[in-house]
Parts: structure tokens; C-alpha cells; sequence
């Protein structure tokens, strides 16, 4: 039997161009590969296997014959586009926020949930925010063994969330800011020396942190903390857990990270929870203060795992552990858990 037709729809953008990278090196379970993408990236030549492949334009007619197809596209374009590909016999996994929280697609991690795939009545399959997905692959495990209770969330998410533009208004404003050390010890000037050039945040990122992510969603909470409190409950199968998350963008180029309180049905200590976290799949435990070693986005960019550290039991409650999290944003967080369920119906198909 032929090995299934794998399309890649947005493989011009950044997360495409990381899945692109992640095909090459990965095992090879596919036979052919088709770039897709919008009519202003189509003719293009890209490289993936060691092959140029020709972008192909997002028509109804570039999913004839395909298997599987991975979407990396805003909402938006998702909702048009994903029953599309599926009508045309595709399975589609979905990077975007649009079908998440469908109750019929299942929103999957392999390592944690790989079991809701099989029951996908809409033909889609959901991959989960980067944010979620960093602290998620540490916090199953632990709940495996424990029974979590509540989570109680801070994020310090890089600017490559929030695409190329981000990446690319850091680095201008940090070029702006460089060589002046008064900046940042008076109020106003780091504002103006950045000028108006804020992209897609609502203020500077150079020498600060903004305490926002996203939307503004009801009560005053923005659209990252609630898919942080709503992805988890649905991958853990948890549908009343507690979270409560605080979500921040900080001048980190690559790198999500996440501080975790988390509180268990059963006491713990921390010597257990890292022996836990040390045999979980797709973590890696940094955790050495006294060597100064921690879990950084500095050294989690470019690689697969979850780091975890700062492993400790709570002062004031036996039940609960704090920890720190972080994660590259464009793998794991993104394109290389949308491989992983591509995979995984790949051996399925």
C-alpha cells in the first residue's frame, strides 16, 4: 500500500517553515508532500526531504488525493478551509484556536491523550496553545500520580507567539534602546525611546514586561489565560479543575515559560514529583539551584522537551508543588505536536 499524501496548508509561515524542518529529520511515513499556502506565496520554492517542492495556492482541488493535512492558519481561514480539505478526504489537524474547544474534535497531546484521537466525527483534530501545551506535558504526569486539583498559572511568553512581526519589533526596539543606560530609570523614556513602533503588543517589550496576551475576553481576563483554564481542563479530561492564569509577554524571542502552583488530592514531596517528571515522556528536569541551573528559554530553543525545574513542595500546603516550565513555542508548542497527530494517523491510515 502507497504511503499516505501529507499536505502542509500555510508552509510559508513560521510555524510552517519549523514542520517543514521536522519532516526532513524525522522518520519519513509519507509519500508525498504538498505545500499549500495563500495565492501571494504561491510558485514559491521551499525545500523539505531534500526536495524543492513548488507552493501549490489553498484551492478546494490542492486536497485532491491527500491524507492528511496539517493547518498552520489563522482562525479565520481554518473555519473556511478545514471542512473543505475534509470533504475532500483529508483529515485535518488544526493549529488554530477554531476548533479547540468543539466538543466533537478532540484537542490532543499525544503523550498525554493520544487515546481521544480514534473519535474524530468532524474529520479534525486540534492541536492545543503553545502555553498549554509546555506546562501540560509536565503537569500530566504529576497528575497521574497524584490527582491535580488546581492550578494557579503566570506565563512569560516570548514574541514569536505573536508571529514574525513580533520577532522582528523586539529586535528593533532593542536596537533603539541599546547604549543609552538612563533608559528605564525615569518614566516615559523607554516608551520614548521605542517611539510608536509597538506591532502587535499594546507597549513596549524592550526593558519590560506587559502583563497581557491576547484578547480581551469577559471579566477583564484576556483570551490566552482562558484557553490556559479551558485547554487544560479538556486534555486532562478534568472538566471542573481550577485554574487561574496570569499571562505575560517578556522579551524573550523563542520560549514559552510558565510559573506552576499546582495543588493534589494527595501529599507529595518534591523528590517524588522530580522522580516522576524524570520518567515522563517529552520532559526534561533542570534543576540544580545551587549550580545555577534552571530551565531557561535560552537553552530550550531549538529543542523538543518541556523543561522543568524549581521543583519544591509548597511552604504552606503538603498537597501542593511549584515549579517552572518552559518550552520552545514553534515545536512542541506548535508545529511538532501537529507532526506528532499526523504521525500517529499516518499509522492509523
Amino acid at each position: 500500500m502507497a504511503a499516505p499524501t501529507l499536505a502542509v496548508v500555510g508552509a510559508t509561515g513560521s510555524v510552517g517553515t519549523v514542520m517543514l524542518e521536522l519532516l526532513s529529520s524525522r522518520r519519513n511515513v509519507w509519500g508525498e508532500i504538498r505545500l499549500i499556502a495563500s495565492a501571494s506565496s504561491a510558485g514559491r520554492e521551499l525545500t523539505c526531504r531534500g526536495e524543492s517542492l513548488v507552493v501549490r495556492e489553498l484551492t478546494p482541488e490542492a486536497f485532491d488525493g491527500v491524507d492528511v493535512a496539517m493547518f498552520d492558519v489563522p482562525d479565520e481561514v481554518s473555519l473556511e478551509w478545514a471542512p473543505v480539505a475534509v470533504a475532500r478526504g483529508a483529515v485535518v489537524v488544526d493549529n488554530s484556536a477554531a476548533y479547540r474547544m468543539e466538543p466533537d474534535v478532540p484537542l490532543v497531546v499525544p503523550e498525554v491523550n493520544q487515546e481521544v484521537l480514534e473519535h474524530r466525527p468532524r474529520g479534525i483534530v486540534s492541536n492545543a496553545n503553545c502555553t498549554t501545551m509546555a506546562m501540560i506535558m509536565a503537569i500530566a504526569p504529576l497528575h497521574r500520580e497524584y490527582g491535580l486539583r488546581e492550578l494557579v498559572l503566570a506565563s512569560y511568553q516570548a514574541v514569536s507567539g505573536a508571529g514574525q512581526i513580533g520577532v522582528d519589533v523586539l529586535h528593533d526596539q532593542l536596537s533603539k534602546v541599546a547604549g543609552d543606560r538612563a533608559l528605564g530609570s525615569r518614566p516615559g523614556n523607554v516608551r520614548q525611546a521605542v517611539g510608536d513602533d509597538l506591532g502587535p503588543f499594546p507597549a513596549p517589550l524592550a526593558l519590560n514586561v506587559v502583563p497581557w496576551s491576547g484578547d480581551l475576553a469577559q471579566w477583564g481576563w484576556s483570551s490566552e489565560e482562558l484557553k490556559m483554564r479551558n485547554e487544560s481542563r479538556k486534555i486532562l479530561g478534568l472538566p471542573d479543575l481550577k485554574v487561574s492564569a496570569t499571562c505575560v509577554r517578556v522579551p524573550v524571542v523563542t520560549g514559552h515559560s510558565i510559573a506552576v502552583h499546582a495543588v493534589f488530592a494527595a501529599e507529595l514531596d518534591a523528590d517524588g514529583a522530580r522522580d516522576v517528571l524524570r520518567h515522563a515522556p517529552g520532559v526534561i528536569v533542570v534543576d540544580d539551584p545551587e549550580a545555577g541551573e534552571f530551565p531557561m528559554p535560552i537553552d530550550a530553543v531549538g529543542t523538543d522537551p518541556s523543561w522543568v525545574g524549581r521543583i519544591r513542595r509548597a511552604i504552606d500546603d503538603p498537597r501542593a508543588l511549584d515549579l517552572f516550565v518552559t518550552g520552545d513555542n514553534m515545536r512542541k508548542g506548535a508545529a511538532l505536536n501537529t507532526v506528532q497527530i499526523a504521525e500517529l494517523l499516518a499509522a492509523d491510515l
